[in-house]
């Protein structure tokens, strides 16, 4: 699916031909969004760091690989109960260990909202249940994809991160 999109920076300086974010947060937005995520995202631009966030409107099949590019340092990762539900989320974290498996100096810190380590890492509660329903009738390709995915799922686990138990 070819689509473009503008990505705005939480900057008004512009930068020439590329986007520059020191920060990409990843997020399931039905968890976060309109709470922790919205207070993480305002307290970063607040210090002058230069935050992406998907938008609200902006629908999935706008989203493109091309958009990691421009980030130089961080990928906040905000772990919550439904993070695992999403299959955008879960190729985004792929493509995130990719990303800083590429360049050492691109860090990941994980957030885990509400879930532990042990849920995210080894696929407890939620995340459990998640996966449970991404296999059902999945193809040898999906099997793949979920194979990826708890890969990922369990090496960002072992990151030391921050765990946020209360709002």
């Amino acid at each position: 699916m070819s689509s473009t999109s503008t990505l705005k920076s939480s900057s008004s300086t512009s930068h020439p031909h590329s986007y520059h974010y020191d920060v990409f947060l990843s997020f399931r937005g039905k968890d976060t969004r309109k709470n922790f995520t919205d207070h993480l995202y305002d307290n970063l631009v607040a210090h002058g760091i230069h935050t992406f966030r998907d938008e609200e409107e902006l629908e999935n099949g706008c989203r493109s690989r091309q958009r990691y590019g421009g980030i130089e340092v961080f990928f906040i990762i905000v772990f919550s109960k439904n993070y695992a539900t999403s299959r955008w989320c879960l190729n985004e974290l792929v493509k995130i260990t990719e990303c800083t498996a590429e360049k050492a100096s691109e860090v990941i810190i994980p957030i885990f909202y509400h879930v532990t380590t042990s849920d995210v890492g080894n696929r407890e509660g939620s995340f459990k249940d998640a996966f449970s329903e991404h296999r059902k009738n999945a193809d040898p390709e999906k099997e793949k994809l979920i194979g990826d995915w708890e890969i990922a799922l369990k090496k960002v686990s072992k990151i030391k991160g921050v765990p946020v138990d209360d709002q």
